[in-house]
């Protein structure tokens, strides 16, 4: 392709974004900014999805305020200009909205298709259209559970603006997944286009992952490696432009004041930052890594902060994590410290609501007190004794209204979520008088690696280690179940899986960081088979987020210094769904650091059986002193024991007095305001609707076949798709060959190798645009043997498209919509007609010759195709207003709500309801440019016109 600055282009994959300008050619690719939609793209030359938008002699052009019929078109330099008379328009001056169409000259010069194309293709853009309305786009094909509570949160996090949010769920309820549905959410509306995910150096391949394969969402890792690849080429890039998606580790780049400065210029539209209790402040000083959140907050419209760690164990550090939400907010640490006081006193009066129970008289004049001048509080207080039931949800309702941080932080708990399995600890712990010196010291070199987080010396060969035949023996008492295996290091993995090849005849599979995601897969669904490996022996990454659920035995060979990890280690089976109790084995040698680590965890957090929320401030207390002791615990030396049984006992207590500070300083009404928010938001109900839509599996695989895909079926709704006649080189994916893939969400959540197909899956966008940007079916001829004689009709496919900026998300109220007009003859309206099955068939079989109809074509169908477009411009206008009707009556009542929820509650922004009068101001004039453009024609004869 010749591009030239200044030139007008089309997506042909994004029709809808308008007319395209050539801004910059940069070696083999090139920038086209599509103005009116605020989105700027990077092409390959060679292979840009891109058509040039040259209009011919009699064709309508508009710009700089005038429009009028082409009448010569004159060429400078690579550059259209259009001429009528003494008018003239340069290219580069024409609107971006353009009525661009080629069915018409196809038709005419009857270069056409089959006439069941066109009908695939009108159904193509029925089904798109469906799906872009439709809450659930980008969700619907992300391989997640639909658990209430997290589709809760990400569906009110997803609707804010702008998104500025604490998720601080407890641990393993799912905030990283709840964070990527908000992700996912945002990046397919448009409402976001570059995001930063934030976090510790040792979760960011997790969210690589996670983000991969649950979301299908490509983010690219950074580094300084990466960084200084990218300088190399030019040194005056910001390396953080080269990618819209971005992950990095928050300590990497508060540690270089450099790349810190480059990240917070890159311009973001969503920060995400996990593990957030991480970054440390005072009022006197702020670490290197809050100050750069901070910096990045200033800036970017939407933050998202992750963390577990109860706010009532730090309110400092609860503040300094809202004051990153809404500066303007929080100003004040003494201020809110009170103001929380007074909002955790009010858990006592939630439970008595929540119960229909009586009110004390403390609690009738605290009210009032507390909200002075409240008439709707003091009106429902009065009239609570005459009828409890009725009023005490008004009430509650009421309270929750008017928490200080309910709409800006969400908390769920294990206990009021429910439905997780019982933990069972099956601890084994041997006489140590059975270890020699050697196997002393390397126990102890091993814990030493474990707990400064490096490699041991020298290789690992597990062969004679004493732990073994315990390993050996388990494997054998438990057949035939399964048992996953977590270990700290890939090392590890390797030297386990060694030994036990000459100790163990069970099937073993292994996954760890060294493997290839492809790889890491196979081997997981080796594991799922029910003939499959019996153990699964993993590394760390072991707890990134998979789910081996179908599995409920635990094997800790070693254990973690920090609880959070063990948590997550546990977390690979303990989750909502579970139907069997995780039984928990781990053995240790009496007299060893491991079994000192172990007992810690079992009798001191009571790790094994419940899911500390305080692990984290245990560590922090505990973990210097619980290293010391462990190692004099290994060292020997008069009564060992007794060290480790006080630091054992000191941990018991203060962890039942952190719990029971958690526990009565519980916010209630938080918990309460998290549950309700969202109790009628419509995102599982049409999750679940295009679950059971087995039309739409036929429809995706109906799409692949057009490209020459074959499908075989190897399970219910689980096929194969096999490439080998395929009739593109551009069809996205399945370049490494056949690729089994399902229907089934319940499926894809056992077999996390195999995509969950919907309309929004990449796989399947690529194939639509690919077939829509295409000619395929947008023209065609059809006899039609059940039309009366002497009958034609012109049947065209107009697609109604909105060009406006992606972040106003107007295809939720108007995605590009097929719109269908039938006319025929005599220029009258034939919307009831419906194509003969039995012509259509034969039409496949026996094509007509269609070029003897070039003169009747050019006669009809002009006068026709103006009649179709004066009918689409109707229909038009009737759309236009049903999604300018559908915009306000959900931004209006929107509004509505939040000013009235403002007056009573400080923790509604004026900026959120200024935003969302902005918001559909945009839209009004948005809709007000919405046009049709022809994308299909097709002619339509009876048999004795056919047979001219």
């Amino acid at each position: 392709m010749a591009f030239v600055p200044g030139q007008r282009w089309i997506s042909n994959a994004e029709p809808e974004l308008g007319l395209g300008t050539v801004v910059r050619l940069d070696g083999r690719t090139v920038q086209v900014l599509f103005a009116t939609a605020g989105v700027l793209r990077h092409y390959a030359k060679q292979a840009a999805p891109l058509a040039r938008a040259e209009f011919r002699v009699g064709q309508k052009v508009s710009g700089q305020k005038q429009a009028f019929v082409v009448e010569r078109v004159s060429e400078a330099g690579g550059l259209l200009t259009y001429h009528n008379g003494t008018r003239a328009l340069a290219e580069s001056e024409l609107d971006d909205a353009q009525p661009v169409s080629r069915a018409d000259e196809r038709l005419l010069s009857t270069r056409v298709d089959a006439p069941d194309r066109f009908d695939f293709r009108l159904a193509a853009l029925r089904r798109r259209a469906a799906a872009m309305r439709s809450p659930a786009w980008g969700l619907a094909s992300a391989r997640i559970d639909l658990i209430a509570h997290q589709l809760r949160v990400a569906a009110i996090v997803a609707q804010r603006r702008p998104p500025r949010a604490l998720l601080a769920d407890e641990v393993g309820l799912g905030k990283t997944i709840e964070a990527g549905m908000v992700i996912a959410r945002l990046l397919a509306s448009g409402r976001v286009a570059r995001v930063l995910v934030l976090a510790p150096p040792s979760l960011t391949a997790q969210w690589f992952v996670e983000l991969l394969r649950r979301f299908n969402l490509p983010f690219a890792l950074y580094d300084e490696e990466r960084c200084e690849a990218i300088e190399v080429a030019d040194g005056a890039r910001n390396p953080f432009d080269d990618e819209q998606c971005v992950i990095a580790d928050v300590d990497w780049l508060a540690d270089a004041p450099k790349r810190a400065a480059q990240v917070v210029a890159a311009d973001w539209d969503l920060v995400v930052v996990d593990e957030a209790h991480h970054l440390e402040w005072s009022p006197d000083a702020a670490s290197p890594a809050y100050a750069l959140v901070e910096r990045l907050a200033a800036r970017a419209p939407g933050l998202v902060l992750l963390t577990a760690t109860p706010q009532q164990l730090g309110r400092s550090g609860h503040f300094a994590r809202l004051r990153l939400l809404d500066p303007a907010r929080y100003t004040d640490l003494e201020s809110f410290t009170a103001e929380s006081d007074g909002y955790a006193a009010l858990s006592a009066v939630a439970t008595s609501l929540l119960e229909a129970a009586p009110l004390d008289a403390g609690v009738r004049n605290a009210l009032p007190a507390r909200f002075s001048g409240d008439a709707e509080l003091a009106r429902l207080l009065a009239r609570y004794d005459e009828d409890r039931a009725a009023t005490a949800p008004l009430l509650l309702d009421a309270l929750i209204d008017r928490h200080g941080t309910g709409r800006v932080m969400f908390r769920n708990r294990r206990a009021q979520i429910g439905g997780f399995p019982r933990r069972v600890a099956r601890i084994d712990v041997f006489d140590g008088a059975e270890l020699d010196d050697a196997a002393r010291q390397r126990l102890l070199a091993e814990f030493h690696a474990d707990a400064q987080a490096h490699p041991p010396a020298g290789e690992i060969d597990y062969a004679n280690d004493p732990r073994l035949p315990w390993l050996v023996a388990l494997i054998d008492r438990l057949a035939p179940a399964k048992l996953l295996l977590i270990c700290r290091t890939q090392a590890k993995v390797l030297a386990l899986e060694e030994a036990l090849r000459t100790r163990s005849g069970a099937k073993v599979a292994r996954f760890h960081e060294g493997m290839s995601i492809l790889q890491r897969d196979r081997n997981a669904a080796f594991f799922a088979e029910g003939d499959g490996a019996r153990v699964l022996l993993c590394s760390e990454i072991g707890s990134e987020g998979r789910n081996f659920q179908f599995a409920h035995h635990l094997v800790l060979w070693d254990l973690p210094l920090d609880p959070d990890l063990l948590e997550q280690r546990i977390g690979r089976l303990d989750r909502i769904g579970q139907r069997h109790d995780i039984e928990i084995h781990a053995a240790a040698f009496h007299g060893t650091a491991q079994h000192a680590l172990l007992r810690w965890y079992h009798e001191g957090l009571d790790a094994l059986h419940g899911s500390p929320s305080d692990g984290r401030e245990i560590l922090r207390r505990f973990g210097t002193r619980l290293l010391a002791e462990a190692e004099r615990h290994a060292l020997g030396g008069e009564d060992p024991d007794v060290e480790i049984d006080a630091l054992i006992g000191e941990t018991a207590a203060t962890h039942r007095e952190l719990s029971a500070i958690v526990q009565a300083g519980r916010d209630r009404l938080l918990e309460l305001a998290t549950e309700r928010q969202a109790r009628e938001l419509p995102l599982a109900d049409a999750l679940r609707e295009q679950d059971a839509d087995v039309g739409a599996d036929e429809f995706i695989l109906a799409l692949f076949e057009q490209f020459g895909i074959d499908a075989e079926e190897t399970g219910p709704r689980t096929v194969v798709l096999d490439p080998e006649y395929l009739s593109t080189d551009g069809f996205p994916g399945l370049k490494d060959g056949p690729q089994q893939v399902t229907f089934d969400r319940a499926t894809a959540l056992a077999r996390e190798e195999l995509p969950l197909l919907r309309l929004d899956h990449p796989l399947v966008i690529g194939a639509l645009d690919l077939l829509l940007e295409s000619e395929q079916g947008n023209a065609a001829i059809l006899m039609d043997a059940a039309l009366p004689p002497r009958t034609a009709l012109l049947e065209c496919v107009f697609t109604l498209e909105c060009v406006a900026d992606r972040a106003l998300d107007v295809r939720r109220f108007l995605p590009p919509l097929p719109l269908r007009t039938v006319v025929d003859t005599r220029l009258n309206a034939r919307t009831d007609y419906v194509p003969n099955t039995t012509s259509l068939a034969r039409a496949r079989e026996q094509p007509i010759d269609a070029a003897r109809h070039r003169p009747l074509l050019a006669k009809l169908v002009p006068p026709m195709l103006a009649a179709c477009e004066t009918e689409a411009r109707r229909l038009a206008a009737t759309e236009v207003g049903h999604a300018l009707a559908a915009a306000q009556r959900e931004l209006e009542a929107e509004q509505a709500r939040l000013a009235a929820l403002a007056k009573v509650n400080p923790s509604v922004r004026e900026g959120e309801i200024a935003a969302i009068a902005k918001e559909l101001d945009d839209l009004r004039h948005a809709l007000a440019t919405a046009a049709p453009r022809l994308d299909a024609i097709r002619f339509v004869c009876s048999a004795d016109i056919a047979a001219r």
